[in-house]
């Protein structure tokens, strides 16, 4: 009896086999995908931010309130005689912005809508990539498909990546901040009256040094579950 029994088994153990590779190819294709979305996304974010850094946007300023009459006189007055004080002074050397052609035309307002945008779809698409790797990681478990190291490893990477980009400043004002910023806080970086050399490393660190970080948890997520399919494959003798 027992090996009349054995056919139907393996049978059927070979369907469940089946349905967990096609759901691990649908995972697969669709955490590719969100990956690209990442990595476009990070792109553009670290590209505004060098647009308005190297001063090839500039920000323009802050609208000001109505001064009355008296105010008006007093600013007028401030202002001759800081012209008189300039014109008997050496002028300082003016510092260049870099100007490039073909960005001539990009403007603040450009800057800032693609900010907006790309902020979103960054959150967005970080959250279900993170959920991707979940499912994998679940698929892998009930499936008995292998690999459970590399998916687990890549799934708690993915999960990490998420909550750095989270910009947690915005949501609940913590002093936690994300890699995600609004046009706000990069304007509000930029003009800033901070000097010295550890607002400098403070400002790179924040906006260039943490986006790398955040980058390269995505590779190595990706990486991770790339040798979860492989070790998948090699368990299943299919290479």
């Amino acid at each position: 009896m027992p090996e009349m029994n054995e056919g139907p088994v393996n049978q059927s153990h070979m369907i469940e086999t089946t349905d967990c590779l096609e759901a691990v190819g649908i995972f697969r294709g669709w955490k590719n995908f969100f990956f690209l979305l990442v990595v476009i996304c990070l792109v553009l974010v670290q590209a505004s931010f060098w647009l308005v850094n190297l001063g090839i946007v500039e920000i323009p300023p802050a609208p000001t309130t109505p001064l009355t009459e008296l105010e008006a006189v007093g600013v007028a007055a401030a202002e001759t005689v800081s012209q008189a004080n300039e014109a008997l002074t050496p002028a300082a050397p003016v510092r260049k912005k870099m100007r490039l052609p073909l960005l001539e035309k990009l403007t603040w307002e450009h800057v800032r809508r693609t900010i907006e945008l790309v902020d979103g779809v960054l959150i967005l698409t970080a959250g279900l990539f993170c959920l991707a790797m979940f499912f994998s990681l679940m698929v892998s478990l009930i499936g008995r498909l292998g690999g459970i190291s590399h998916i687990a490893r890549a799934f708690f990477l993915s999960l990490i990546m998420f909550v750095l980009v989270v910009p947690w400043q915005e949501l609940i004002g913590s002093s936690v901040i994300g890699v995600a910023y609004t046009p706000a806080e990069l304007a509000k970086w930029v003009s800033g009256d901070g000097s010295g050399v550890m607002h400098s490393v403070l400002y790179y660190l924040r906006f260039s040094g943490y986006w790398f970080l955040v980058v390269l948890l995505a590779i190595m997520s990706q990486a991770r579950s790339a040798r979860w399919t492989k070790a998948i494959l090699r368990r299943l003798e299919i290479i």
